[in-house]
């Protein structure tokens, strides 16, 4: 198809839909599940770009679907603003790997604590000092790994969130952050028409991966979504941390 090999289309919707379920699930996961198995049959520069549209929409979609963003919006504005300058550090040469092994570490012992602790909680009135710093250290982060994931996932995850805000607390924040990279890949032009297009046709397996997995969601109860979310954290984890090694 346009003169890309079939194996390689194959490869590249299997990962979409895959990722795009995980997403659906448990709210994340798309450009960090997604990056890691198209870099099996793609150089990671045509992987972020062929995931800009797929993840800008899927996020725009997570954060825009229910009747909480406004007040989602005031309550986290200062992380949103903070943490959206760095967040363009996606395409930041990390040839080593070992930013990325740390990070997947640190997931896999936060899922793990999870698993078998209660929940960290975060008083209410500490969240004006507490957002903007935590935004900011998930943008430095990002810079070094590419990845949106910590402190914010622990941080959301302690503030009590009902299952759907916390949903569409994490789809507000990563689309803010696939904003930043999107504007960081034009500028660098690693967003030409050919690649757009790609993009752009990438959506139909992301965007049914997360309907099924949105479905998936709505079929099990709150207790179960919190350790299958834990759950998802940890594989997302080992993804990280052993990716650069296989």
């Amino acid at each position: 198809m346009f003169g890309v090999p079939w194996s390689i289309v194959v490869v590249a919707v299997g990962s979409l839909l895959l990722a795009g379920f995980v997403k659906g699930f448990i709210g994340m996961g798309l450009p960090t599940i997604a990056t890691g198995l198209l870099t099996l049959v793609m150089a990671p520069g045509q992987a972020a770009g062929l995931l800009v549209v797929p993840n800008f929409s899927t996020n725009a979609w997570q954060a825009f679907a229910g009747g909480r963003l406004r007040a989602l919006v005031r309550r986290f504005w200062p992380m949103l603003c903070v943490g959206s300058t760095p967040g363009a550090g996606f395409l930041a040469n990390d040839t080593s790997g070992r930013a990325s092994m740390a990070l997947g570490a640190m997931l896999v012992a936060y899922a793990l604590m999870s698993l078998v602790s209660p929940r960290l909680s975060v008083p209410r009135h500490t969240e004006w000092w507490l957002a903007p710093l935590v935004g900011a250290v998930t943008g430095l982060i990002a810079i070094l790994t590419g990845v949106f994931v910590l402190p914010l996932v622990p941080y959301l995850q302690s503030l009590g969130l009902q299952r759907d805000e916390l949903i569409q607390a994490l789809g507000l924040s990563l689309l803010v952050s696939a904003t930043a990279l999107g504007v960081a890949l034009a500028r660098e032009g690693a967003l030409p028409l050919a690649t757009l297009g790609a993009s752009v046709a990438a959506l139909a397996p992301a965007g049914l991966g997360v309907a099924i997995g949105q479905w998936c969601r709505g079929q099990v109860s709150p207790a179960m979504f919190v350790r299958i979310f834990a759950l998802g954290l940890l594989l997302i984890g080992l993804h990280l941390a052993l990716r650069s090694l296989i």
